[in-house]
């Protein structure tokens, strides 16, 4: 491979993790609103579903990016060879992070969808949402520090070259589709269904 083939294949990678970074800052800011309504979701149920539903697509993008990470990783891609897997303490714990995310969001879908409160639904939900906050925890602050960086990397126009990486305004628009479709599916739900609050 040439010198010019390495440098845009390390590229991708490192637009891989501009996008899975930005789309970890805007779930952080969401989970925290999220996170508000909930010591209140008897009165504010209305707006605890509107959130957890338009994080749904931001969670899908970001679930997305570290997949296909993890899947050019194990299939040997040079680019994503030479910038290493995350630490061992992370890979061990992102099992746990999809799956009890995957149950948090499947389980609060199923509420919404009209699933009885009274069967074991709610439980499996406060039991997912405990499980995910203790996992997801860890794993906020391990990535904690270089986050903000890669996050608003897309955003700076100032610095050397290296700073300015190609696929730029394809990754911000990525963002922003995931955005917005949480925001009609959530409108569309909410506007749709009676729940009360």
């Amino acid at each position: 491979m040439c010198r010019a083939e390495t440098e845009r294949a390390d590229a991708g990678v490192a637009g891989n993790a501009r996008i899975t970074a930005a789309t970890a800052a805007l779930l952080l800011l969401l989970l925290a609103a999220e996170g508000a309504t909930v010591p209140f979701v008897g009165e504010l149920r209305p707006e605890h579903v509107f959130i957890g539903l338009l994080l749904i697509p931001p969670l899908a993008l970001k679930l997305g990016s570290t997949g296909y990470r993890f899947a050019r990783y194990y299939a040997g891609k040079a680019s994503y060879r030479r910038k290493g897997p995350p630490a061992l303490p992370l890979r061990l714990l992102a099992p746990g992070v999809v799956l009890t995310t995957v149950a948090l969001f499947a389980t609060g879908v199923a509420l919404i969808a009209g699933a009885s409160d009274d069967g074991p639904l709610p439980f499996l939900h406060k039991l997912s949402f405990i499980a995910w906050f203790a996992l997801m925890t860890v794993h906020v602050l391990a990535h904690l520090l270089e986050v903000p960086r890669l996050a608003t990397a897309d955003w700076r126009r100032a610095g050397p070259p290296e700073a300015r990486l190609a696929g730029a305004g394809g990754r911000l628009a990525l963002l922003g589709a995931a955005l917005l479709t949480g925001v009609a599916l959530a409108w569309a739900v909410v506007a749709t269904v009676p729940l009360g609050g």
